[in-house]
């Protein structure tokens, strides 16, 4: 009975030393910790007025992740598809934390410092509209976390010496630029002379930037503003505003709006028989899916500046097959201007964490500087992504669309245009 005890004790003791040394052999071996996924906080308005605008881009948001995170688009040439996660870090996969603004700058703030300092996300991303843009940026800009921005157009925006603020898409200055090179054209094809324009446009930072540069390029291009007219954003009557327009009787007319104002705009129009040879409408409501759907054939010959129209599948083949693929999430809704640059704006961003190949603030800066993105890995018509000293890119273009048979149709450049533009809009009385 001793000598079994002592056995028993002896075999205990072997296997305390052989699990020792087992222990201590597996803490010599290098440490595999799985990887974490990279939070990202995307913000948009998920309620309220634009609440479409923003399911468009969490859609794009998510379809972004699906390229990055999985290989079932490996055949697209775009950054990160042809791998799984990001493989810099391990192949960690990226995740998005949504938080609805409402189309509130006070809200756009308040998210912001939420998702930093509670869901301690490594990037944010946003906003669509330019005042809460303005407001969010300022958070990310004081506590040293890298923003990105792919729709939001006021100037101002890299214009505010921030070092931490990223704009992938155009501002206002680039886009409305192409809309009077695009007018000065017309001119040269039909040998003909605008006289006179209208602004007219929603009373916000993005609203107000606009009118102001368009006011300044009309000067420039010997064009006499008749009208200027701001409005309250989200008014239920316009009547006042058209008839003031009808009154100043311009050639060409410049609207500013979000979705629901746009709508308003064109049904009043129509409804007073406020008639113009052209319209160049500032992208926004004018070119989001649901302004079409309201406004129908009444859409026609309105013109906007964009980013994107599907005549653009002829120089992007791709194009057709990732804008098959959002209309699958979306229930048949095509890639609109703002949604196409959400999409291009947050693989930017995903890129640059991965050639950072950290989540610490400093490095995803540092990556987002020295973007250098080919015009072949995009699908907008630009030269690339490449970043200034003021977080603009500076490879960016702009498109002009017009609607036809309620379609959207590349008509400037001509080099890109798959219509002739229609000119002039038919009046009212005009059309069937």
């Amino acid at each position: 009975m001793y000598r079994c005890k002592k056995e028993k004790e002896g075999y205990t003791m072997k296997k305390y030393f052989f699990l020792s040394a087992l222990l201590a052999a597996l803490l010599l071996l290098p440490t595999v910790l799985p990887a974490q996924d990279v939070k990202i906080g995307v913000i948009y308005p998920f309620s309220g007025p634009t609440a479409q605008i923003g399911l468009d881009h969490r859609h794009a948001v998510e379809l972004v992740m699906d390229i990055v995170n999985t290989d079932k688009y490996k055949d697209w040439n775009l950054p990160l598809a042809k791998t799984l996660g990001l493989p810099n870090l391990k192949g960690a996969k990226v995740s998005a934390v949504f938080a609805d603004h409402q189309g509130k700058p006070e809200l756009g703030l308040s998210e912001a410092e939420r998702l930093i300092t509670q869901e301690k996300v490594t990037a944010l991303f946003g906003t669509y509209h330019s005042s809460v843009t303005e407001t969010a940026s300022t958070v990310s800009e004081r506590m040293k976390i890298p923003f990105v921005n792919a729709e939001s157009s006021s100037p101002k925006l890299t214009q505010r010496g921030f070092k931490w603020f990223f704009r992938t898409s155009p501002h206002d200055e680039t886009f409305s630029e192409g809309m009077f090179q695009a007018l000065k054209d017309l001119e040269k094809k039909k040998n003909m002379k605008f006289q006179t324009i209208a602004v007219t446009y929603e009373d916000t930072l993005y609203g107000k930037d606009s009118s102001r540069i368009e006011k300044e390029l009309a000067a420039k291009a010997g064009y006499k503003v008749v009208a200027d007219i701001p409005y309250r954003r989200g008014a239920t009557s316009l009547d006042s505003e058209i008839l003031k327009l009808k009154a100043a009787n311009p050639d060409v007319l410049f609207p500013t709006s979000y979705t629901s104002d746009a709508i308003l705009l064109t049904q009043t129009a129509k409804k007073l028989n406020f008639n113009v040879k052209a319209i160049m409408a500032q992208d926004a409501g004018h070119i989001d899916p649901s302004f079409v759907e309201a406004v129908g054939k009444d859409a026609d010959g309105i013109c906007s500046r964009a980013e994107f129209s599907l005549d653009l599948i002829k120089a992007k083949p791709m194009l057709k097959e990732i804008n098959d693929e959002f209309k699958k999430r979306t229930g048949g809704r095509d890639f609109s201007g703002t949604s196409i640059r959400c999409f291009v704006g947050f693989l930017v961003l995903c890129d640059a964490i991965n050639r950072a190949g950290s989540t610490k603030p400093e490095a995803i800066q540092e990556a987002l500087k020295k973007t250098n993105l080919p015009p072949e890995q995009l699908v907008t018509p630009w030269r690339g992504v490449k970043f200034d000293a003021n977080g603009q890119n500076i490879l960016v273009d702009a498109l002009v669309i017009q609607y036809q048979d309620k379609v959207q149709r590349a008509i400037w450049p001509y080099n890109l245009a798959g219509a002739e533009m229609i000119f002039p809009i038919p009046k009212w009385s005009e059309r069937k």
